[in-house]
């Protein structure tokens, strides 16, 4: 039996395209939606992308019928414009509300004419609002991913012997299971569990090789089995795409940038080390920075320059005088804010992307579509540290890339759980 989906305004805004993915349903948009997309219209952010882009589905759709009536899918189910005066259908107390109200009145309207409805909204207080009205409410979740069940890129697997001895001697095993593409693997001798060796599944060949060990590089060296596989898939030019997941203190950006400094200043396998983040502040914002473009993205790229700083070996003494500004002017390394990507091509570049726990699917989508001929892509962050309110820890673009890309030839992931960065980091991440 078919439904009626209403959906509120977030919804289209967080995905512009998701009245085409609700089948033989019928979807419902309240007129005020239609009034608050027009509000996001002007803005150049992401947003305002995505409502001028609802803007234009709502009016293509228009050419096959008068939205008031409904309009046949391509999924097989209809699309609605609702225009009746429905506040009679809510509490007197909050009829001369939000316009959140009005759109639940919709819902509303269609449940006491006895029709399968279901309230369709990213907002938490509006579900518990939809619930005490007894209306079945829903969040948004076609891109969702269930965190606790997010691919790990690594795991362990009990072996004989002989598996372990063949990988030494022939540098190759067949897989002892099925593995995801560039999975990592801890293989486990059966006899002896002290012995074990580190190895990487290997698309091409469907084979397991062994991980070489990374030698010190602008002064760091992997301090457990998972930074020691991060480094492997950064160091790894046929995988241009890969994600590194972690708490805080685990190394993430740090790894990233090494490996990025060593590919581009020691090897020059690509031409430029590109780092960027979102600008997402953390409490409140302070306002309107002055100078110029550098000036103002400094505060933001601190992180960055920190984590340069440390790989640059400065002291406490000459810690303020800039030293990456030397990898600058050489154009070894270009630092940058993600606001200005769209539309650019980018070549024979290490690309990272700190803090990418802060970006929406399509955002992600949009910087990956940017990876031009031999460019590597590293997108970093913490789910559970996300500053963007439209997002979450399942709905980000970051563990959708994960999982999106876990089957691909060209990707890697790993999550890191140990914090190295100092043991005050690490109890604070555990326990706070």
């Amino acid at each position: 039996m078919s439904r009626i989906y209403v959906l509120d305004t977030n919804v289209l805004l967080h995905d512009p395209y998701c009245i085409y993915k609700f089948q033989e349903h019928h979807v419902v948009i309240p007129i005020w939606v239609i009034e608050e997309v027009d509000r996001f219209k002007r803005d150049v952010t992401e947003i305002g992308r995505s409502a001028r882009e609802v803007s234009r589905q709502l009016d293509k759709l228009r050419r096959e019928g008068p939205l008031s009536s409904g309009v046949s899918l391509p999924s097989g189910g209809t699309l609605r414009v609702v225009i009746e005066e429905v506040e009679k259908d809510l509490p007197p107390s909050i009829r001369e509300g939000s316009a959140d109200n009005l759109i639940l009145a919709v819902a509303l309207y269609f449940k006491r004419r006895k029709q399968e409805v279901v309230f369709v909204t990213k907002d938490t207080n509006l579900r518990i609002k939809a619930d005490a009205f007894g209306i079945p409410a829903e969040d948004y979740e076609t891109d969702k991913v269930q965190i606790e069940e997010l691919y790990a890129g690594h795991r362990s697997i009990t072996v004989p012997r002989q598996t372990l001895d063949e990988l030494f001697s022939k540098r190759a095993v067949a897989c002892p299971e099925p593995l995801h593409p560039n999975e990592m693997v801890l293989l486990v001798d059966e006899q002896s569990p002290s012995h074990t060796a580190l190895a990487r599944h290997s698309p091409e060949e469907d084979l397991v090789v062994p991980i070489d060990d990374v030698k010190g590089m602008w002064g760091i060296t992997p301090r457990n089995k998972e930074q020691r596989f991060a480094l492997d898939l950064l160091l790894n030019d046929q995988i241009p795409l890969v994600t590194l997941v972690g708490k805080a203190g685990t190394g993430k950006t740090l790894l990233a940038l090494a490996a990025g400094l060593h590919k581009v200043a020691d090897q020059q396998v690509f031409k430029r080390l590109l780092v960027t983040r979102p600008i997402f502040p953390m409490g409140r914002d302070i306002g309107y920075l002055p100078g110029e473009l550098e000036e103002k993205l400094k505060p933001w790229m601190q992180p960055i320059f920190d984590n340069l700083e440390l790989l640059l070996n400065l002291s406490y003494s000459n810690r303020g005088h800039d030293a990456y500004r030397e990898l600058v002017d050489q154009r070894i390394l270009e630092i940058e804010a993600l606001t200005y990507i769209r539309g650019r091509s980018i070549p024979q570049q290490f690309m990272i992307v700190d803090e990418a726990q802060n970006l929406t699917p399509h955002e992600v989508k949009t910087i990956i579509t940017r990876a031009g001929e031999q460019t590597k892509i590293v997108l970093t962050g913490d789910p559970y540290q996300i500053d963007n309110p439209y997002i979450d820890a399942s709905s980000n673009g970051l563990t959708y890339a994960v999982e999106k890309f876990k089957d691909q030839k060209l990707a890697g992931h790993m999550s890191l759980s140990r914090g190295e960065r100092s043991p005050l980091a690490e109890i604070a991440a555990n326990v706070l």
